[in-house]
């Protein structure tokens, strides 16, 4: 048996360029790896299967080989000309179609386990292929810390940051879905055409985003952090708007939905302000976890 861990992750920024012919839209987002995790304990076994156990929702998980876990493990054998199959049991802490990458790190931590499991030793170079072939965020959870995402998100550059962040996320008992979210996001652009400023087609990072990670500075951070898909997912759950309005009066530096949404994340100043926020928030009967960044990627537990 193979255990291995891999973290979800916050976007601390994310630009979408415009609607490109194929559907899809070029990004630029800055991650950071959180500590929040996807265990995966991976069991030699004739053909594929999962299950998946957490203290997360988990209604919307399949259990088939629609699961993406499934697919990473047949794309690893595939690529390996590996025989056998995996029995795979996933116990997840990250939230389920909440914007945080739990699946892209089901992935994650697949490949890794496998190929340690089958002994395939594929080289670092094409699992990061692999994992960008299942999903944009995948190769991200695979290294972790804190990186810059180009091309579709996939295309990674770490940077350089400083210290520890203390993050506190409210879970909804809902989720978005993030094709939805970005069809918005293209409705929303089409709608204020004539008021907002021509969406170029390959977006960078804000320079002042990565400067506060690499001085470690929250509240510099605080200041730059921006999600181009927040506004399409507040119109999609406008109950949004509320919680981050809640959070910023409570003592928060500032709320930004994470990802596609619908988990909020909340940046602090220290870890007595992230406490203070988390039972405010709690008392207002929300689902509050906390959590620090950056932390590693996907990685073997012994």
């Amino acid at each position: 048996m193979v255990h291995t861990r891999a973290p979800g992750k916050i976007n601390v920024f994310l630009k979408v360029g415009s609607l490109l012919d194929d559907g899809y839209h070029d990004v630029a987002i800055a991650y950071q790896a959180v500590s929040l995790y996807e265990d995966v304990r991976a069991y030699p076994a004739d053909d594929f299967s999962v299950s998946v156990t957490g203290t997360v929702e988990l209604s919307r998980v399949p259990t088939d080989g629609s699961n993406i876990a499934i697919k990473a493990a047949r794309l690893l054998a595939r690529r390996t000309a590996f025989r056998g199959g995996v029995r795979l049991e996933i116990d997840k802490h990250v939230p389920v179609a909440g914007g945080m990458g739990g699946g892209s790190a089901d992935a994650a931590a697949t490949l890794l386990a496998c190929d340690t499991l089958w002994g395939t030793g594929l080289p670092r170079e094409e699992m990061l292929e692999l994992a960008s072939e299942l999903g944009a965020d995948v190769p991200f959870s695979l290294t972790g810390g804190t990186a810059i995402g180009t091309g579709r998100g996939d295309q990674l550059s770490p940077a350089l940051a400083k210290g520890t962040f203390q993050w506190v996320l409210v879970l909804a008992d809902f989720g978005l879905s993030t094709p939805e979210v970005y069809r918005e996001l293209d409705r929303h652009r089409d709608r204020h055409s004539q008021d907002i400023f021509p969406v170029s087609i390959a977006p960078s990072v804000d320079a002042n985003v990565l400067q506060a990670l690499r001085a470690g500075d929250p509240h510099m951070l605080a200041e730059s952090l921006h999600n181009d898909l927040q506004a399409p997912a507040l119109h999609l759950e406008p109950s949004l708007a509320s919680v981050i309005e809640l959070g910023e009066q409570n003592g928060a530096l500032a709320g930004i939905v994470s990802g596609s949404g619908p988990t909020v994340a909340f940046l602090t100043a220290d870890l007595d302000s992230a406490l203070e926020l988390q039972i405010a928030l709690g008392a207002a009967r929300h689902t509050v976890v906390r959590a620090t960044g950056p932390v590693h990627g996907a990685r073997v537990i012994t």
